[in-house]
């Protein structure tokens, strides 16, 4: 079975508060986007992963697509597979490229060998495996908050926009992205906010994250201020970096810009 695990963006970030158990509290919203992986999933007389494309860094083993199916065989009889992700989507780009081939991961076995999982069951799942993967089993735009593993349903529709993501090929690492933050509670209510049109989004919704990555990376802010050169109607940082996303009324003309980085534009649904 293929599947395409794709990316997400984050309109806006903020981080709230420092948890007792280490982790941070955030308000976001997750919108996902069309830039995939490719994860083809069979059974197998034994289990084996294998990936292409963009490298991987650490030890396969230790994949989450590996994780995902150990997780549910502690539940489930289910036979070997042969696991096989053709990666694309960059990686530490803040898009939670991991966390979807994760979360695909578990609903293609819970496809495949008819577990018959709900979907609140899958994401229970996820939540134990990463702080973003459990937004990928249900893959539609959401209010998150909690370490990002919580949900509420929220009306933004950008269905026939735009969007230009540019990659500048710099990896930030979760822990280097937190540790120049300060929690702090968020000034505005982001659902509302949302509501009004993304014209108006620019000089209120942020990233956190920005605050002290820009400076320290030009090249990221440098494409933020492209992308408005270029006539985005709200363009920021997506997660703890280092991808940039535009969105714009209609399609631009990217093929002169932005040569030395990763790139994908597409139409929103």
């Amino acid at each position: 079975m293929v599947t395409f695990p794709n990316a997400k963006i984050n309109i806006g970030l903020y981080i709230t508060e420092k948890r007792a158990d280490g982790f941070h509290n955030l308000e976001s919203c997750f919108y996902p986007v069309g830039w995939c992986d490719i994860l083809e999933i069979l059974p197998a007389e034994t289990l084996s992963f294998r990936s292409t494309g963009l490298d991987i860094p650490g030890n396969p083993e230790s994949n989450l697509c590996l994780k995902a199916y150990h997780l549910l065989k502690q539940d489930f009889d289910i036979p070997s597979v042969s696991i096989h992700l053709h990666k694309v989507v960059p990686i530490g780009a803040g898009m939670g490229g991991g966390s979807a081939d994760c979360a695909f991961t578990i609903k293609t076995l819970n496809e495949l060998f008819l577990l018959h999982l709900s979907t609140q069951q899958m994401e229970n799942y996820a939540r134990k495996l990463g702080s973003d993967c459990a937004f990928f089993i249900q893959n539609r735009p959401q209010y998150c908050f909690g370490k990002g593993d919580e949900f509420a349903n929220i009306t933004v529709d950008l269905s026939g926009k735009y969007i230009v993501l540019v990659n500048p090929n710099i990896h930030i690492s979760t822990a280097e992205a937190y540790s120049g933050v300060k929690p702090l509670k968020n000034e505005i209510d982001l659902q509302e906010v949302l509501q009004k049109p993304v014209n108006d989004w620019k000089d209120l919704v942020k990233n956190d994250f920005e605050k002290h990555l820009l400076p320290k990376y030009p090249a990221i802010e440098n494409i933020k201020n492209q992308l408005y050169e270029l006539g985005a109607a709200y363009a920021s940082m997506t997660g703890s970096g280092s991808t940039v996303f535009g969105i714009f009324d209609e399609e631009i003309d990217t093929k002169t810009q932005f040569e030395k980085y990763s790139i994908w534009q597409g139409k929103l649904s």
